[in-house]
């Protein structure tokens, strides 16, 4: 269990929250709109009303407790970008801010954020890639380069050996797992035999992920 201070309750914000009061976390949310911060009350630990450009009112949270400080703020980015930044010089640990636009992001690291969640253009690129392929059932990017894909079995591996194929050499990508009925194997040695019907989960370069289950 994690104690998390956050930031701007929108409907970005309330979703976080809402799924951090399900993984059991401890959650300090803030907002300067009184409506928003009542309606979060079931799903946090505490909440509190208040303008977090404020210097004075973030120390009162004692900022530097939390083990990772969230802004989710995203109708008005000078205050994204004043919270961050106070945030960092009150002695977070973590900081973790949202952006809506590439520049936005270059601006929140520069200014205090540890890392930056950037929802509309990951989501864009996750619909983008699972939905363009028959082939993708799943994609979770790691960063620009590298990916973690749920992708469909080609029907000429079936029946051969992890070591036949041996994608790890040929290509630098790692199988995680290989899944089927919503139930994973994760332990998939090189004498593992490919099946009919399964998915599996591979970690490795997008373009080289691409290549080698044929992607378009």
């Amino acid at each position: 269990m994690k104690s998390i201070l956050l930031i701007g309750l929108g409907k970005f914000g309330r979703l976080v929250a809402m799924e951090l009061y399900e993984l059991g976390h401890e959650v300090m949310a803030v907002d300067d709109d009184e409506e928003r911060v009542n309606n979060i009350l079931p799903y946090v630990t505490n909440a509190q009303i208040g303008d977090s450009t404020n210097e004075e009112f973030l120390r009162s949270l004692g900022v530097d407790n939390y083990d990772a400080c969230i802004v989710t703020i995203g109708n008005d980015f000078q205050s994204s970008l004043e919270t961050t930044s106070l945030l960092k010089e009150l002695g977070a640990r973590l900081v973790v801010s949202r952006a809506e636009t590439d520049i936005q992001q270059k601006f929140l690291l520069r200014n205090g954020a540890d890392n930056v969640v950037y929802p509309e253009k990951q989501v864009a690129k996750w619909t983008a890639i699972t939905y363009s392929s028959e082939l993708v059932f799943d994609y979770i990017g790691l960063d620009e380069d590298y990916a973690i894909y749920e992708v469909s079995i080609p029907s000429d591996w079936v029946g051969r050996k992890v070591s036949d194929i041996d994608i790890r050499k040929k290509y630098n990508i790692n199988i995680l797992g290989a899944k089927k009925n919503g139930k994973l194997n994760a332990s998939i040695t090189p004498d593992y035999v490919f099946e009919e019907g399964y998915n599996l989960l591979v970690i490795g370069d997008h373009r080289a992920i691409q290549k080698c289950f044929r992607i378009n």
